[in-house]
């Protein structure tokens, strides 16, 4: 452990230099000294482990298998999905390399495919269900959900069930005739509803909420944050102390997704601190509205120059930097129609060989407002 004599120089180097790049440089040299755990987390969202099940939405038996050898294989601490919630929530530090394993819609092939290779490994899990497409294939033979017997056994064996929404109804797709405030009261008691039957059936209740189809707004994440829900959605990103809890980000693992080789630097990304101010942090447009994004960051750990940000359907985006802590893309094409990213990283300098991780969703409507279909 470096002296104090040593330190302080640093510190007060830190505290009075303008230059930016001298300020990074310190940064990188005064974390260099220490070992420390930090919140640096990541989320996997899978569905199917299987075969024979939609590509989409599925990764074999074999591929997941070897997920979880890779984990194990370099040293990745993977965490109940609790635990890292009550890290932010209480702002207190994680293990580095910290990994949730996380499965929507309870599929029966979790229990005979996955929980075997979990076990196995000995990894904590959550299951995103939906009560009333249980209880509607809970007796049926042919059912390829599990069922609530089930799911309370693997309750009882430490496995977080965890609310998915009483359908698999999306909360920003507006039936016909009725305004959204109606729409949000009408979803509230249901969602309240599958809380209560999730706590019956299973003696758990966490109040974690996966949006179906991954589809919210601000209106719906200041609805979930009134209901005192954790919401959890489907872009991707690393999860740090200052992510917010209404839209807590996943990565995808299912095909085409499944390669090791497109996991590894995701599995090992950081937290970029975003911020995004009024109608920036809006996620539904009209096609040909939004023409630009302002994002407002938290980090002096990654160099301007080597920050790249990529929209899904447009590549490669211009940044336009205004100062050390906020920058503009002007899109080179309208956003298409559907659901778009724009994924930002940028290389660490403290942690050499690993890279901040941030994605912005939007859901772009037809020109008529209507939705895309699912």
């Amino acid at each position: 452990m470096a002296s104090k004599e040593v330190i302080l120089p640093y510190l007060f180097l830190l505290i009075y230099t303008k230059k930016t790049a001298m300020k990074r440089i310190l940064i990188a040299l005064l974390l260099s000294f220490f070992h420390f755990t930090s919140f640096a987390a990541v989320i996997l969202q899978y569905h199917h482990v299987s075969d024979t099940t939609p590509k989409s939405t599925s990764i074999t038996p074999e591929q997941f298998e070897v997920h979880l050898q890779y984990l194990q294989d370099n040293k990745f601490n993977v965490l109940p999905l609790s635990e890292m919630i009550d890290g932010i929530k209480n702002q207190q530090a994680l293990p580095d390399k910290a990994v949730v394993i996380t499965f929507d819609d309870a599929y029966l092939d979790l229990l005979t495919q996955a929980k075997p290779l979990l076990d196995k490994f000995g990894f904590p899990y959550t299951i995103f269900v939906n009560p009333a497409v249980i209880s509607r294939n809970d007796k049926k033979a042919s059912s390829h959900y599990l069922s609530w017997q089930q799911l309370k056994a693997m309750a009882d064996e430490g496995v977080i069930i965890a609310n998915h929404g009483d359908e698999h109804d999306s909360l920003v797709r507006l039936p016909k005739g009725e305004n959204q405030q109606q729409w949000l009261i009408k979803q509230a008691e249901l969602l309240l509803k599958a809380e209560a039957i999730i706590k019956e059936k299973t003696g758990q209740s966490w109040q974690y909420f996966a949006y179906p189809y991954g589809e919210y707004d601000v209106a719906v994440q200041n609805w979930l944050k009134e209901l005192d829900f954790v919401g959890f959605s489907q872009q991707s990103g690393a999860i740090g102390l200052t992510t917010d809890l209404t839209s807590i980000p996943r990565f995808p693992a299912s095909m085409p997704y499944d390669k090791i080789s497109s996991l590894r630097d995701k599995l090992n990304s950081l937290p970029l601190a975003v911020n995004l101010k009024g109608d920036q942090a809006e996620t539904i447009f009209r096609h040909k509205e939004p023409k630009s994004i302002t994002f407002s960051i938290e980090s002096d750990d990654f160099y301007q120059a080597g920050l790249n940000c990529y929209i899904s359907g447009l590549g490669k985006q211009k940044i336009i930097w205004h100062d050390d802590s906020s920058f503009t893309i002007n899109f080179t094409k309208d956003l298409p129609v559907g659901r778009v990213r724009c994924n930002c990283t940028a290389a660490s300098i403290s942690k050499p060989g690993r890279y901040y991780w941030y994605s912005k969703p939007w859901f772009i409507l037809k020109n008529d407002g209507t939705w895309y279909p699912l």
